[in-house]
């Protein structure tokens, strides 16, 4: 494979440029790293800009970039100590360049003297002074904690470690209205499939492209949905309206490994597409507000519990440990509040 690599700025975010000559098997190779993507804006192929990648792509790492020799090792430790609990690739990835940032901080002084008071200097000093936000902040702390967790020499009291206070944010809803526009924008049926398919049933991005035919029990009408966020698997009802639009999407696509398959006949469909198959139904029925494919899943749950379902059946259907996670919902339904009666109607 002949390229080259250089580090760029894309979106405020540290990237590494990766540039070769137009090549199927090459492109397709590219898209295995993890959080690789293509911008259009630049022409190239961008990496998360992390030490495996420089050291992969044989970019010269800054010395005020990386964290001591001892750090960089404990990091790889930390690494294959989450992997070995089976935690996904996407949170040993989120937890070690949390946790490298840390490392990076601190840098010259021995991981063994780190203290608590250590990590509320960090706090001050690199998250606030920059402007990072609370949930960067929230993520930094939890890889620490369960990093120290597994460190026996360590002046670190893991139990005193405290979080950032959080902030309340409202889930984004959109209307039946509004959901019903988007759904019908596109006539190509298997963007029209993946966007119902994801409303019905209140899916994750993940879990719809990792759904497979199989997973589609058509005489119970449900959907098994295996191996979901959080090692979990759990079922949810399938309308008999989806059941006919699948099966006409079947005859028509004949998916072979996943129900929705990319270019390449058993690969999954890429997230990327997926979000621009929204952006361009949005833009068709020219709704102004930034929907994301999460949204989809919180208006499902909202209209749910508008029409009257259990709160405990939701908090089934999405997944939840906690009843208190599907209880924001009840904060954005709006079946109670309009049946208040302002003051203002009564001067």
């Amino acid at each position: 494979m002949i390229w080259t690599a250089k580090l760029i700025k894309h979106n405020n975010e540290n990237r590494i440029a990766i540039q070769f000559e137009k090549n199927d098997r090459l492109i397709q190779r590219i898209k295995e790293f993890d959080d690789a993507r293509w911008s259009a804006q630049k022409m190239v192929w961008h990496l998360p800009d992390t030490i495996e990648n420089r050291i992969r792509f044989k970019i010269a790492p800054q010395s005020n970039s990386l964290p001591s020799s001892e750090g960089v090792e404990q990091i790889e430790k930390f690494k294959q100590w989450l992997r070995s609990k089976r935690y996904s690739q996407s949170t040993v990835v989120t937890y070690s360049e949390a946790l490298k940032s840390f490392m990076v901080f601190y840098r010259e002084k021995p991981i063994a003297d780190i203290t608590n008071e250590d990590v509320i200097v960090y706090n001050n000093e690199h998250i606030l002074k920059n402007n990072l936000s609370a949930s960067y902040q929230n993520q930094i702390v939890n890889a620490i904690k369960l990093f120290f967790q597994t460190i026996r020499e360590t002046k670190m009291m893991v139990d005193k470690i405290h979080r950032p206070k959080r902030s309340k944010v409202l889930p984004n809803v959109l209307s039946k209205e509004e959901v019903k526009l988007i759904l019908e924008a596109h006539s190509n049926i298997k963007h029209k499939m993946m966007l119902c398919l994801m409303y019905s049933c209140g899916l994750r991005c993940g879990e719809l492209l990792a759904l497979k035919p199989l997973n589609i029990d058509s005489k119970r009408n449900i959907i098994l949905l295996k191996n979901s966020k959080g090692k979990k698997d759990r079922i949810v009802p399938l309308s008999p309206k989806i059941l006919n639009m699948l099966r006409d999407y079947y005859i028509l696509y004949k998916p072979k490994t996943f129900l929705f398959e990319g270019q390449i006949i058993g690969n999954q469909y890429d997230a990327r597409s997926l979000q621009l198959i929204l952006k361009q139904a949005i833009s068709k029925v020219k709704i102004q507000k930034p929907v994301t494919l999460h949204w989809l899943r919180h208006s499902y749950a909202t209209h749910l519990l508008e029409s009257g379902t259990d709160l405990r059946y939701i908090q089934e259907l999405l997944g939840h440990n906690s009843s208190k996670t599907t209880e924001i919902y009840t904060h954005v339904s709006t079946k109670s509040i309009q049946q208040i009666k302002s003051p203002f109607d009564d001067l």
